[in-house]
């Protein structure tokens, strides 16, 4: 938390990449073997954190995946209604994006299911001098978010074992 406070005033130095990390891959390396602190880099200049919250046996120094996928859908929530906004040249001033993930029993969602599925929750606030209707038109274009839609649909994942 300084570290962010910190690099609005300070030009800090970020870890330099891994050795052949190639743009357009995150990677993501084990930084505490004994805990879960994740290093991870996202081409030349990008880098987090990632762990566990120390309930969960992490350290809390990063974010925990759940919140990466979270900050992912209320970043891109975000950038959505803004781009949308400024194509038909509204008053929008801020949008801020609140999202929380829990995990609820099927069953209670209706599915027939007695597995969990994932829940995520948006609240959207919008500032400026929007009329009602703009404002549900905007509320309307946070569903075409192209993370929102990844999460809605099924995906694939493909894993192979580096030589």
């Amino acid at each position: 938390m300084i570290t962010t406070w910190a690099s609005r005033y300070l030009k800090l130095k970020h870890p330099a990449p891994p050795i052949g990390a190639p743009e357009g891959i995150v990677r993501t390396c084990e930084a505490d073997s004994k805990g879960f602190l994740q290093d991870i880099h996202s081409g030349p200049v990008h880098h987090a954190l990632a762990d566990e919250p120390l309930a969960y046996g992490g350290t809390n120094k990063g974010m925990s995946p759940y919140g990466f996928l979270a900050a992912g859908l209320g970043a891109c929530t975000s950038m959505t209604i803004r781009m949308y906004a400024r194509r038909k040249g509204w008053s929008l001033d801020h949008v801020s994006v609140d999202v929380n993930h829990s995990k609820v029993h099927a069953q209670d969602a209706e599915t027939g299911s007695g597995d969990k599925i994932d829940t995520w929750k948006r609240r959207i606030t919008l500032t400026g001098n929007l009329s009602g209707d703009q404002r549900q038109r905007l509320l309307e274009i946070a569903d075409k978010c192209p993370v929102h839609r990844t999460l809605e649909r099924s995906s694939e994942v493909i894993t192979e074992l580096a030589p």
